[in-house]
C-alpha cells in the first residue's frame, strides 16, 4: 500500500502540524503548504527561539519523511555539507587488495560504497516516495561562497561528483532555510525562495505552545512563565528570551517542583514560584547583565498573575 499523499490544503497541513505539537498560524501554514506543493525552497526568518527549526521538524513529521539537517557555521565548506570519501574504508580496500596480490585502480576506490553522503547529497539521493525535508539551519552564518553554491544546488536539484558523475534528484527535497538575520542574504537566493517571517508570538500563544511542549507542567505555570517572558522582552536586555527559553524555563520550574498538586493561588505557591524562578534564571537569560536587569526590575512584578 502506498503512503497517503501530502496534505490536501492549508487547513489539513495546519491540523497536521497541530497534531505534532507545533502551533502554526495561518500565514506560516500557508507558506509551508506552498513550499511543499510548488516544490520551492522556503526561507524562514525570525529572532532566535521563535520556532524556525521546529517548523521544519514538524513538517517532516507531518509528511512522514526523513528530516536531513545541515547546521551552518562560519567557514562551512561545500565538501562537509555535500559528501566526503570514506578514507578508512578506502584504506581497508587497499590492504585487502594487497593481501590478495590484486591490482587496485582509482575507479575501485572512488565508488558509491566508499562515499559518505552528507545532508545535501542525502537529500538529493533520497528515493522517495515522499520528498525529504532538507533543513539548512542558520544559513546567515555561512559565507557568500557557500550561499552561492547552495543556490545552484537548490536550483538544479543536482550535484556533480567528479569521480562518479552527476547525481540528479528523482524526488527533489522540500528545502527549508532558516536565518536569524545576522546578515543580509543575497537577492538571488531570496528570489529562489518563498519567504516567511516568524514573529515572536504574544503571551497567550506562548502559553499555549508551552503547554503543548511541556504537558506535564501545570497549566497556570505556563501562563505565568509566558507572561514573565513577555514582560522581560520589554526590558533592555542583551538577549531577549524567546519561545525556546519560555519552554526551558517552564521545564526547569516543573523539575524544581513548582505547580505540583497546586492550582497557582495562595502565598505559599507564590513564594515557591519566586524562589524557584530566582534559582533558575539561567534557563531563560543568557547574560549576567540581563539577570541583573531582571532583578532590578523585580522578578515578582514580572511574574505577576494576569
Amino acid at each position: 500500500m502506498s503512503p497517503p499523499g501530502p496534505p490536501a490544503d492549508v487547513d489539513a497541513l495546519r491540523a497536521g502540524l497541530d497534531a505534532t505539537g507545533y502551533l502554526a498560524d495561518d500565514a506560516l501554514a500557508t507558506a509551508l503548504f506552498l513550499a511543499v506543493r510548488l516544490g520551492q525552497p522556503i526561507l524562514l526568518e525570525g529572532e532566535p527561539g521563535v520556532g524556525k527549526t521546529q517548523a521544519a521538524k514538524a513538517l517532516a513529521e507531518v509528511l512522514d519523511t526523513p528530516l536531513l539537517r545541515l547546521q551552518c557555521h562560519e567557514g562551512i565548506t561545500a565538501a562537509e555539507a555535500l559528501y566526503e570519501w570514506n578514507y578508512p574504508r578506502q584504506l581497508l580496500s587497499i590492504r585487502l587488495a594487497e593481501s590478495r596480490h590484486a591490482e587496485l585502480s582509482d575507479a575501485d576506490l572512488f565508488t558509491p560504497e566508499h562515499l559518505l553522503a552528507r545532508p545535501l547529497l542525502a537529500a538529493i539521493e533520497h528515493p522517495g516516495p515522499r520528498p525529504a525535508v532538507l533543513l539548512v539551519d542558520e544559513i546567515d552564518r555561512a559565507d557568500d561562497e557557500f550561499e552561492a553554491f547552495l543556490f545552484e544546488l537548490l536550483a538544479e536539484s543536482a550535484v556533480t561528483i567528479p569521480e562518479l558523475g552527476t547525481r540528479r534528484a528523482v524526488v527533489p527535497p522540500v528545502a527549508v532555510l532558516t536565518s536569524n538575520r545576522t546578515r543580509d542574504l543575497h537577492d538571488a537566493l531570496k528570489r529562489r525562495c518563498l519567504y516567511h517571517w516568524i514573529a515572536h508570538p504574544g503571551p497567550d500563544r506562548v502559553a499555549e505552545i508551552v503547554r503543548r511542549r511541556v504537558p506535564e507542567a501545570a497549566g497556570w505555570l505556563a501562563t505565568r512563565v509566558a507572561g514573565g517572558v513577555h514582560r522581560m522582552r520589554g526590558l533592555e536586555l542583551l538577549k531577549a528570551p524567546g519561545v525556546a527559553e519560555a519552554i526551558n524555563w517552564t521545564n526547569a520550574l516543573h523539575v524544581l517542583g513548582v505547580g505540583a498538586g497546586v492550582d497557582g493561588d495562595g502565598p505559599g505557591t507564590e513564594r515557591m514560584l519566586l524562589a524557584a524562578a530566582e534559582r533558575s534564571l539561567g534557563a531563560v537569560l543568557k547574560y549576567d547583565e540581563d539577570v541583573q536587569a531582571v532583578r532590578v526590575a523585580g522578578l515578582a512584578g514580572l511574574l505577576t498573575a494576569p
